[in-house]
């Protein structure tokens, strides 16, 4: 069912966790609150621009994420796994980035409720956490995949996260987008399947928005059309912090 954003409010169905990586939304949604979360999603993707650059200490980061969240049991190593993709992809070039990093997650990652996972309705992971619990939801794959490849050097005006409505689940969903120039149709980096398809390939995903650091985006007939400018929420501080926690050289810039 087409969504949107000229009425009030949009309906998604909620679906029965059959596919790993689809998102389980609530039933309705009234549209300010809609933007509030297109709010959050933004200051993800823009306030971290210093420190994804910078060196990650594993060393560091592994003992916070034991202090924080006790043994890490088999998720070290997933995160020695993640430490190693790293270090070894930087010099590859970016399509090969992107087929590493997805394949990776999609296969480190099983897919989990929230409620069941955190007993939360909707928790937002770090990377650390989903490679420690080893599972998520999507918006974790999506995350998980945003930040290895920003700190590969793939620019921010290349990504964006992207919700979309699975159209054969019939449910929300997240996936993460690349864009080899502002004007090039998608590549759909996602967890439901490994194969990268360009987002033609992928009738069965319906675009509601997207965002990156340099913005808020709706589809439109024209092309994805910028509605919007980063903005502080304390939600996104909430994973921000999360993160400096863990040992990240986050930087909380504007």
């Amino acid at each position: 069912m087409p969504l949107s954003f000229v009425g009030l409010t949009f309906t998604i169905n909620r679906f029965p966790p059959a596919y790993p990586g689809c998102l389980a939304l609530a039933v309705r949604f009234a549209i300010p609150r809609m933007l509030r979360w297109l709010c959050c999603a933004l200051l993800l993707a823009g306030v971290m621009l210093g420190g994804l650059h910078a060196d990650w200490d594993f060393s560091l980061i592994s003992r916070r994420a034991q202090a924080l969240y006790g043994p890490l049991g088999e998720g070290q190593q997933r995160i020695d796994a993640w430490q190693h993709l790293l270090a070894t992809q930087k010099q590859v070039g970016e399509l090969e980035q992107l087929k590493v990093v997805n394949l990776f997650f999609n296969k480190q990652m099983r897919y989990e409720e929230d409620i069941d996972l955190w007993h939360q309705e909707d928790y937002w992971a770090t990377p650390i956490e989903a490679l420690w619990k080893g599972a998520g939801d999507c918006e974790d794959y999506a995350i998980a995949k945003y930040f290895s490849l920003r700190h590969l050097g793939v620019s921010s005006d290349k990504l964006r996260i992207t919700y979309v409505k699975a159209l054969r689940l019939n449910r929300a969903h997240m996936v993460l987008t690349y864009y080899s120039t502002p004007e090039a149709m998608p590549l759909v980096l996602d967890s439901l399947i490994n194969e990268i398809k360009p987002a033609s390939q992928r009738t069965d995903l319906l675009p509601v928005y997207s965002f990156n650091a340099e913005g808020l985006y709706l589809p439109g007939a024209k092309g994805n059309k910028k509605v919007g400018d980063t903005k502080r929420l304390s939600r996104w501080q909430d994973v921000l912090k999360k993160m400096q926690a863990e040992g990240f050289p986050v930087e909380t810039t504007n």
